[in-house]
């Protein structure tokens, strides 16, 4: 890449290429990577510095990214990329910044911000936008207030939110008590209901939607200062339950994608005493197993993968083992794995 990030987004264009921005110590920057050519070039830079944000494509092809880390503070705002011209332009803002937090494309074509870190602390509160007015509303609260939670569209259109970190238990400003409990968000109602609870708490880990519509949760880190653990879950939407599944490497802050043939690539990530790992495994949804696959080159977290067109992956960025950010860009070709 041309420029070191870590906790930036990446976004695959409708034209193939890769939208890559924000992220660092907060950057207003933004490249997009070329596939055919495997070149960076810059792009127009957005109007505020970001970290932690999150990036969605939206269904005209648009790409809106929203909240995060700056300096100093959290954001409220929200940006739209056009790929056609390469500029940013404002969109309307969130009640209230957050980081830490999630956002998911419903099947309407509206974007559910959920929950994140405020300041005072983790948010109950979810937002909705609509890209047609370029408009925020406040839709139904999160039972419970979460940070570094998923967020997961399920096949009924409803979305699963899992884990995190919510609010210590003599900190009600600050977080501290990992979540093992789940819920659901009905975009026609507004509203969340419980279901059934993980069997692990977890947070800074993976959930990935499969073939056959359960979810996958892969990677966990117990607490910011305990071992990541090698437990992987599965959710079963029909019955609301969690089982365990094949166990993998222990690792938190993974990335998991699915790819075209329906196993789910789980790469890199911490691992024991502070480490950052290169390792990859396979998760194969009809066995529960997972397999060993090629490791990247560079060990790394806070990274982003992104699975384009063709079906690779390109991985990029990150934090390396001497804590610095990375200009690093790799490709997985799982025909040679």
């Amino acid at each position: 890449m041309i420029e070191s990030r870590g906790f930036h987004t990446a976004t695959l264009l409708n034209d193939g290429k890769v939208l890559v921005a924000g992220g660092g110590l907060a950057s207003t920057s933004a490249e997009l990577y070329d596939p055919d050519s495997g070149t960076w070039t810059a792009t127009g830079s957005m109007a505020e510095n970001r970290a932690g944000h999150t990036a969605t494509l939206l269904r005209d092809g648009r790409v809106l990214v929203v909240g995060g880390a700056r300096r100093p503070g959290r954001e409220a705002t929200a940006e739209l990329y056009d790929p056609d011209s390469g500029t940013w332009t404002a969109t309307g803002s969130m009640s209230q910044g957050r980081d830490a937090f999630t956002a998911m494309l419903l099947l309407d074509g509206r974007v559910l911000v959920a929950g994140g870190s405020g300041d005072t602390g983790p948010l109950v509160s979810a937002e909705v936008y609509d890209p047609d007015s370029g408009t925020w509303t406040a839709t139904g609260s999160m039972i419970q207030g979460r940070l570094f939670h998923t967020a997961t569209l399920l096949n009924d259109g409803k979305v699963l939110v899992a884990g995190g970190a919510g609010p210590g238990p003599s900190l009600p400003g600050s977080f501290g008590t990992d979540l093992a409990s789940a819920e659901l968000f009905d975009p026609d109602s507004g509203t969340w209901s419980a279901t059934g609870s993980m069997n692990e708490v977890r947070l800074w880990f993976t959930a990935t939607l499969l073939t056959d519509g359960r979810v996958l949760v892969a990677g966990v880190a117990a607490s910011t200062d305990t071992e990541p653990t090698a437990v992987a879950e599965l959710y079963d939407p029909t019955s609301e339950t969690w089982t365990a599944t094949g166990a993998m490497t222990a690792r938190s802050q993974p990335t998991a994608t699915m790819l075209l043939d329906g196993t789910v690539l789980v790469v890199g990530g911490g691992g024991s005493s502070g480490s950052r790992l290169a390792t990859a495994e396979l998760y194969d949804p009809d066995s529960g197993l997972w397999t060993a696959t090629g490791g990247m080159i560079d060990a790394r977290s806070d990274y982003t993968a992104t699975m384009l067109l063709d079906g690779r992956v390109l991985v990029a960025g990150g934090n390396s083992n001497t804590g610095d950010p990375l200009t690093t860009a790799e490709l997985y070709n799982p025909s040679s794995r």
